[in-house]
């Protein structure tokens, strides 16, 4: 039965995706495809796997231990606050500050979670931003600096 209330929180999700990618158009042409695209492909995949999901016939599925689903809650929390962080804070502070706590959750020691986080923010903002001219917001702190 969980799988089943799963399902269809994945397929209100889809829908919503959908109605939301839908409306998504880029103010200059440049593209055949357009900002759309993506979006659209992912969210209508995702509703696909969850109707697998709500009519699949399988062994009853058991909800996961209340300690689980309070540690996938908090990786929820911290991927929610890190989109609400990112265009404020910049890519590198936020994605450093995302990855520490996750690094953390995953057995990370301190170390390591400190050391990951400040590798991976500046070494996917250098490739993004750098080699792949990908824009990536810099944050008020960076920007004097980037220019």
């Amino acid at each position: 039965m969980s799988e089943r209330i799963f399902g269809v929180g994945l397929l209100l999700l889809a829908s919503g995706g959908l109605w939301f990618g839908w409306d998504l158009h880029a103010p200059v042409e440049y593209e055949p495809v357009g900002p759309r695209a993506f979006p659209l492909l992912v969210y209508a995949l995702l509703g696909l796997c969850s109707l697998a999901l709500v009519f699949a016939r399988g062994k009853p599925v058991r909800w996961a231990p209340p300690p689980v689903l309070l540690r996938v809650g908090g990786l929820f929390a911290i991927v929610a606050l890190y989109a609400f962080l990112f265009d404020k804070l910049g890519f590198i502070l936020a994605t450093g500050l995302m990855v520490v706590p996750v690094s953390r959750c995953f057995g990370g020691t301190w170390k390591q979670a400190v050391f990951s986080g400040a590798g991976l923010a500046v070494g996917l903002f250098i490739l993004f931003d750098r080699l792949l001219d990908v824009a990536l917001p810099a944050g008020l702190w960076l920007k004097p600096v980037l220019g």
